[in-house]
């Protein structure tokens, strides 16, 4: 008779990925029949922004859904992008773990090879139906069809029919169709969600949805790609343990000292020698022969050394000028009265992965006054709407006291409340999420310092709007007074003594002391005519430069008074010269289908007059300076 351990040594097997991922679907993303929705679509626009942006082709997506029948969808997805050669189609879309970016170390949206293939699975699982792949390149004069379903024992695509088509205007690009059962609705965990957030940090994409025939159009708010990345190694500080233990015994290198030059970033090798005197360890040591106790003084010695921050070009952060403008394009039915500028972290590392977090922030208008301000996370430019309590994003915002920045707070911890969103991106070669579904960044140490960090940032840029809006209404008492009263007190005055009216230039300088900026516009069927007052009521000569943000890139300047030094994504004048009380106008006249929520906030800057001195624009900041030099040079 069979022993009891054998009967069950009988019954084990091996169990394929794609039995477990169909087996445990709730782990991707398809734990709930409205969640199931959301995720087959963003799946697919994640996969189409990341082949776009790495063919550098700015993004035109197309998303469908047709209800065929009680809670079952047809979903389409098209893009732009540079198309999937014939013989990688099936296995991007019928094989889980099969993708191009899980051995790199650089930001993208997805790396683990699971995204599409799982919507493919998905569908196949609750409807029997199979998955329509269109594909084009630009070198064919025509796409491929393919109708693929998935043998999740062997995890392996089966091509059902394969055909070559016409698609008629596309030069290449890239279209699937797929029916999952799911449960369409509106509100914070919806589609139209998805794609609403998913513009705001890609403000470089057009976003086309079509719900049964109900269009929405997310307009692209700038030509501007996000920078590329390239693949970096890993980096010393932060490593875990296990992961240096295997790289040791996997290297060529014969010596530790070239072994940490040479399979680490951002370390010389005169800081490799550094740490290996710290660490009390050979130089000439062989790596394969490390043992765990070797590499834990590595480790230690690592941290006790100073090494550069890691590089930055293996991370694509969206910037501030860029969050604006996503933000303002998005929430402009709002009317929000202030964007405070947007902060960019310096790169950090957390186990040896290099992230950088972003903190946006908008205040007032007709944004709810009650009730938790509205939360925004984005990990790798990908929105996050589910499983916002157990995020590393909620704890950071919790932790802060909101009240001394001008935000209801009970107590002083937990979410704050009043008019505002608050929008976190977080950028890394490998976001720390807590499951595979990736809805929730994971509570490290690290990450949530930085988010605190910037959230403060942003939270002393809105205190310095509330305390200005205070002085700004006192002035512009001020202003009414000097720039109308004053006048006809004057030529009262002169009547009665019988004199001329005297010259209020001097006298109004030294009471007002600022630079006035007074903007105006007029609306004629989309024709859009602004005039910007610039006054200068000081009592010294300015010299400035003006800058004006376009809505959309296409937005066309019809005309203008004075000749634009710079044309783009932003308009750009210096003024020379511009005397004590003297006033110049710009007026401008716009086309483009403009309406009057796309002028919300403020569009316009300048640069040489510090922010005590400005009343009326916002003083250019530091980095938008940056940035807008860098897109005058392109």
């Amino acid at each position: 008779m069979a022993s009891i351990a054998e009967e069950l040594a009988e019954k084990q097997q091996e169990i394929s990925v794609g039995e477990f991922f169909e087996r445990n679907k709730h782990i991707l993303g398809f734990d709930s029949l409205t969640k199931a929705l959301v995720t087959a679509v963003k799946e697919g626009v994640d996969n189409s922004l990341d082949a776009c942006e790495e063919a550098e082709i700015l993004p035109e997506i197309k998303v469908g859904i047709q209800e065929i029948n009680d809670r079952e969808y047809k979903i389409t997805v098209e893009d732009n992008g540079p198309g999937i050669v014939k013989r990688k189609v099936p296995e991007v879309f019928g094989k889980l773990l099969y993708g191009s970016r899980f051995h790199e170390i650089s930001q993208s949206r997805g790396q683990q090879g699971i995204g599409v293939s799982a919507v493919v699975m998905y569908g196949q699982l609750t409807t029997g139906k199979a998955t329509l792949v269109w594909s084009k390149v630009k070198e064919k004069d025509y796409a491929h069809k393919m109708k693929i379903t998935m043998d999740t024992k062997k995890n392996e695509p089966e091509v059902l029919d394969d055909d070559v088509v016409l698609w008629e205007g596309k030069e290449h690009g890239m279209k699937f169709e797929t029916t999952i059962k799911g449960l369409m609705r509106r509100g914070k965990h919806s589609v139209f969600e998805y794609l609403k957030n998913t513009a705001i940090v890609n403000p470089h994409a057009r976003i086309e949805f079509d719900r049964d025939g109900e269009k929405i159009i997310f307009k692209r708010a700038t030509d501007q790609l996000p920078e590329k990345t390239k693949a970096v190694q890993p980096h010393l500080k932060g490593i875990e343990l296990g992961t240096l233990a295997k790289m040791a015994k996997d290297t060529d290198r014969r010596t530790l000292k070239s072994f940490l030059k040479h399979e680490f970033s951002r370390i010389s090798y005169s800081k490799a020698g550094d740490i290996c005197e710290e660490a009390e360890m050979d130089e000439k040591t062989k790596p394969k022969n490390l043992e765990v106790e070797d590499c834990k003084k590595i480790l230690k010695a690592a941290k006790k050394v100073k090494l550069m921050a890691p590089k930055t070009d293996c991370l694509s952060p969206i910037k501030g000028m860029l969050i604006k403008k996503g933000l303002k394009n998005v929430l402009k039915g709002q009317h929000p009265e202030y964007y405070a500028p947007p902060s960019t972290r310096d790169p950090e590392v957390y186990s040896g992965n290099p992230f950088q977090v972003e903190v946006g922030l908008v205040y007032g208008g007709d944004l709810p006054k009650e009730g938790p301000v509205k939360v925004l996370r984005f990990a790798n430019r990908v929105p996050l709407l589910y499983k916002k309590s157990g995020c590393a994003v909620s704890t950071a915002i919790k932790n802060i006291d909101w009240r001394i920045y001008g935000l209801d707070q009970r107590g002083g911890r937990g979410m704050p409340s009043g008019p505002a969103v608050i929008l976190v991106h977080v950028a890394s070669t490998r976001v720390p999420f807590t499951s595979e579904a990736k809805d929730s960044i994971a509570d490290i140490p690290e990450v949530i310092d930085e988010v605190e960090k910037g959230l403060r940032e942003c939270a002393r840029n809105l205190r310095t709007h509330l305390n200005k809006e205070k002085r700004r209404k006192k002035v512009k008492k001020k202003f009414t007074v000097v720039n109308d009263i004053l006048p006809m007190i004057a030529k009262k005055s002169a009547e009665i003594v019988g004199k001329e009216i005297p010259e209020l230039s001097k006298s109004m300088t030294k009471i007002m002391g600022v630079v006035y900026v007074d903007r105006r516009c007029e609306w004629d069927n989309g024709r859009c005519k602004i005039d910007i007052d610039i006054t200068n009521y000081t009592p010294k000569n300015k010299k400035m430069n003006l800058f004006f943000e376009k809505p959309y890139p296409e937005t066309e300047l019809l005309s203008s008074n004075v000749d634009p030094d710079h044309q783009g994504d932003h308009l750009e004048w210096t003024l020379e010269t511009l005397k004590p009380s003297e006033r110049r106008r710009i007026s401008l006249e716009f086309d483009g289908g403009l309406e009057e929520d796309d002028l919300d906030g403020t569009d316009v800057y300048i640069e040489g007059v510090t922010e005590t001195k400005l009343i009326g624009a916002e003083t250019l900041p530091d980095d938008w300076g940056i940035e807008m030099a860098e897109i005058k040079e392109e």
